[in-house]
């Protein structure tokens, strides 16, 4: 039972190194068979490691191929070094040029002075099942003291990263302002990468025409130029708002509006990006109904009413619909209207048709406008109305109105009547 023990202890122990995933793992495929007594000399100091060259830290991401990695160290020594060289030893997930288990060799300038710092310079290919995350490594570096013989190393441990790359994307989420009025807009600032992006800022500038020559758009009024919209992780969105008045005399045109971003990387650098949003400026159609009411035409009831345009853009292809409320028997109609202009009240008149017997008296009933816009939109312009329908004259089968029979027989047989009565009375007077 205790040898079982033993050996599964043993077991355990051999495949730890197999499993684990740093840099000591890695020394002895790499190349370091080096013994660590080797670290004790205190010439060269480690300052830092990153994926970069010396004055450019970048992001990277899973499947990225030779990109050049820097180590910085410091001489802290007395003397002068020269003969630099170094070897890099990263996780599994870490080649260099040649391929998993190849040696990552570095370059440098072969000396450093006393007191100065110097780098290497490495190039790695990540593999593309690595995380995004923070991996430990390992650094050698042989050197000579100057005017002295023989050939020193030393090991430095590390932890770097990687990142992920930030991807900046931004847009109006409706690209079309409407002239004559003040629009809400919706920026949208998305990051498409796979770094977090913080201290997201956006600045607008002065906006401007594809025509050059047109300054109608120094009109246009943004109201909000600067927006912090705080930090966006990987693969997800922040939304900002303005707003923006378009004033009547700038229609049918595009406005460009410049923004600048600002940010911090996944290596904590700030990075500036312009961009340009566009928005087209259509004209404005405002359609209002009025004097809606009923008459009779043709001794047939008729819906009418008119349409004034408000706007600075003409409504296209107009319908008018006639629908029954409530417990109207009025059949659903539509008339075609054509365009309705600016400034130019259309006029509407829509026949009564029942469903049945005709009602007569008041009828709820529902009035939709249907147009286009100069971009070939459907609008909807709906209005609630009560109407009153009044029951038409008797006319014969001959088709005379009998009440003009009627009326001029009553007021003769009344004459009659009279005539009759004031003559029979005259005779009792005459005996």
């Amino acid at each position: 039972m205790i040898n079982l023990k033993i050996l599964f202890l043993l077991a355990i122990l051999f495949l730890i190194p197999l499993i684990t995933d740093n840099s000591f793992a890695l020394k002895t495929l790499n190349g370091f068979g080096d013994s660590p007594f080797e670290r004790d000399f205190g010439d060269v100091k480690f300052i830092d490691a990153y994926f970069g060259t010396l004055d450019n830290k970048i992001e990277v991401e899973p499947g990225d191929n030779n990109v050049p990695f820097t180590v910085v160290f410091a001489n802290v020594g007395t003397l002068d070094i020269t003969g630099i060289k170094g070897q890099l030893s990263l996780p599994l997930r870490f080649s260099g040029a040649n391929g998993q288990g190849s040696l990552i060799i570095g370059s440098s300038k072969s000396n450093s002075l006393a007191g100065e710092n110097f780098n290497l310079i490495f190039f790695v290919n990540i593999d593309k099942n690595a995380n995004i995350q923070q991996y430990p490594g390992t650094v050698k570096v042989d050197f000579s003291r100057l005017r002295e013989s023989g050939v020193r190393s030393i090991f430095s441990d590390f932890n770097f990263k990687v990142t992920g790359k930030s991807v900046i994307n931004v847009e109006a989420l409706d690209p079309v302002l409407t002239s004559l009025k003040s629009n809400n807009v919706v920026i949208q600032i998305a990051n498409n990468g796979t770094a977090p992006m913080s201290n997201v800022n956006l600045v607008s500038t002065k906006q401007s025409s594809e025509n050059s020559s047109d300054n109608s758009l120094e009109k246009v009024v943004v109201l909000g130029s600067n927006w912090n919209v705080g930090n966006i992780a990987a693969k997800s969105s922040k939304a900002a708002t303005a707003t923006v008045y378009v004033p009547g005399n700038v229609k049918d045109t595009t406005l460009r509006v410049p923004l600048t971003i600002t940010y911090f990387n996944g290596q904590g650098i700030q990075q500036t990006v312009n961009k340009i949003i566009n928005f087209y400026i259509k004209g404005l159609t405002a359609l209002r109904m009025y004097d809606v009411g009923v008459i009779e035409l043709s001794n047939k009831p008729m819906v009418i009413g008119e349409i004034i345009n408000e706007g600075n853009a003409d409504a296209l292809f107009g319908f008018i619909t006639l629908e029954p409320l409530e417990n109207s028997n009025i059949k659903k109609q539509t008339q075609f209207i054509d365009d309705i202009e600016t400034d130019s009240p259309t006029p509407f008149n829509i026949p009564i048709e029942f469903d049945g017997q005709p009602r007569f008296g008041e009828h709820e009933i529902k009035l939709t406008v249907r147009y286009k816009d100069s971009l070939r939109n459907e609008i909807f312009l709906t209005q609630n109305s009560t109407i009153f329908i009044k029951e038409p004259p008797v006319v014969d089968k001959s088709g005379t109105n009998l009440q003009l029979i009627i009326i001029p027989l009553v007021i003769v047989i009344g004459i009659g009547i009279y005539m009759v009565r004031r003559r029979k009375k005259s005779a009792i007077q005459a005996k």
